[in-house]
């Protein structure tokens, strides 16, 4: 009675979690990567549970090289420790145990429950800690998507379904396991996480787990700031930050995010701008090039300085102090909503007041702006500025030309330098004594 129950409360099938074997989902064990393989047979050895879990059996079954291995057992985190050379205990919320084999971490968790009278919760409904061991069956029950609650057995090659992810991952579906508006609110990032997961995979959002996201997005201004900021660190570098940046607003979730990105999108040159960038990020990710957190909310943020910074200029603030003061006001905002480090916006006010030099090409002016630490990254993004119309292409291509020439080809593409110059003060000779002043006088 008590689990039917709880089925009913958590909207679960009636039927008992489906064992699946190796001939029906095609998954061997030679796929996982060694430290999975070697950390479950040794919690196997010492007479525990283990599984290989979450999006490393999901990305398998889809024919996508997992970036990480999560192994869900029975065992303590503190029976789990003495097991490995080189393992480690973390976590607040969750305690978790990070197991070290030569470049590989494997992060092993505790079967737990999903326990709604011991969980301590915010004001708003979001889990703050949660530390209740449990069944494997209980732990299934209090993943995300049911894409994500797969467990494999690498002795038996099986797969444990709970909740149909198999039939969902078939049917390219994302589903929430339970009420969607209560998963939602136990933790919004969950929204991000679903946004993201649809993208990546190409899946449909099921009806029922999308129906209360525009109306919950607000919960996630309640989250702390890190957190949200790694969630979308991994959307933007996912490799369709593009797809994941457009369901983040057809879903209602970018002012919770982002509060500045609609406004930018519904600039013509901004749309252009942000699409060209976040393409150019998803080609870098694919082709497995080096790819600039601080580069791309940079670009993500840059027609909103551009706006402000014009507002002041128009009511009588030079140029340079306008962009200033520009960059302070949008970066007080975006703070507020995500963890940018300093190391971050530094970065980001580098690339955005390198972006007035590059109208300088006369003096020496080229010259020290090549020398600068982050040159490459301000040319960059000024070739996106050129490509989306922002600037005159003309300029980009005389950049890229001097960047590559020689010495003398340098010289002979240089304009007359109409820029300001600084005041020189003339230096007093030291027997030189200074008339005196009228007060002094």
């Amino acid at each position: 009675m008590i689990k039917r129950f709880i089925r009913r409360v958590f909207g679960l099938s009636a039927t008992a979690p489906l064992l699946v074997p190796r001939e029906r989902h095609g998954l061997r064990r030679e796929a996982l990567s060694h430290g999975a393989l070697k950390v479950c047979d040794v919690l196997r050895d010492a007479g525990h549970a283990a599984y290989v879990v979450g999006g490393a059996v999901r990305d398998l079954l889809l024919e996508i090289v997992p970036k990480d291995y999560d192994i869900a057992t029975d065992a303590r985190p503190e029976q789990v420790k003495p097991l490995f050379r080189r393992a480690l205990i973390i976590g607040r919320r969750f305690r978790l145990v990070h197991v070290m084999l030569g470049q590989e971490t494997v992060e092993v968790s505790t079967f737990r429950a999903a326990d709604a009278n011991t969980a301590e919760r915010s004001e708003h409904g979001r889990v703050l800690r949660d530390n209740v061991f449990g069944t494997q069956e209980e732990d299934a029950r209090r993943r995300d998507f049911t894409i994500n609650a797969l467990y494999f057995d690498p002795a038996t090659e099986q797969i444990i379904d709970n909740h149909g992810g198999l039939a969902d991952l078939k049917r390219r579906v994302l589903r929430m396991i339970g009420d969607p508006a209560t998963r939602f609110r136990e933790d919004p990032v969950r929204m991000l996480r679903a946004v993201r997961l649809a993208a990546k995979l190409g899946l449909s959002i099921e009806a029922g787990t999308r129906a209360p996201m525009r109306k919950l997005a607000p919960l996630i201004e309640h989250v702390p700031p890190a957190r949200v900021f790694d969630e979308m660190l991994k959307l933007l570098m996912s490799g369709h930050a593009s797809a994941c940046v457009r369901q983040l607003r057809e879903e209602g979730l970018s002012k919770g995010v982002l509060p500045l990105l609609d406004v930018i999108l519904e600039q013509p040159l901004g749309e252009r701008f942000v699409t060209l960038a976040l393409a150019q990020t998803d080609e870098r990710v694919r082709t497995e090039r080096p790819v600039s957190p601080a580069f791309l909310f940079a670009a993500l943020l840059w027609h909103e300085v551009l706006a402000a910074s014009k507002a002041r200029q128009a009511k009588g603030e030079r140029p340079l102090p306008a962009l200033e003061a520009a960059m302070d006001r949008v970066l007080d905002t975006q703070c507020e909503k995500l963890a940018l480090t300093r190391k971050l916006t530094a970065t980001m006010r580098e690339v955005w007041a390198m972006q007035p030099r590059f109208e300088h090409r006369g003096g020496q002016r080229p010259y020290r702006l090549l020398e600068a630490p982050r040159f490459r990254m301000g040319y960059d993004f000024l070739e996106i500025r050129a490509a989306s119309g922002e600037v005159n292409p003309e300029l980009e291509a005389w950049w890229r030309a001097f960047q590559h020439a020689d010495a003398e080809t340098r010289k002979a593409m240089l304009l007359p330098d109409s820029g300001p110059r600084k005041k020189r003060r003339r230096r007093r000779k030291r027997n030189e004594v200074a008339e005196p002043g009228p007060e002094q006088a």
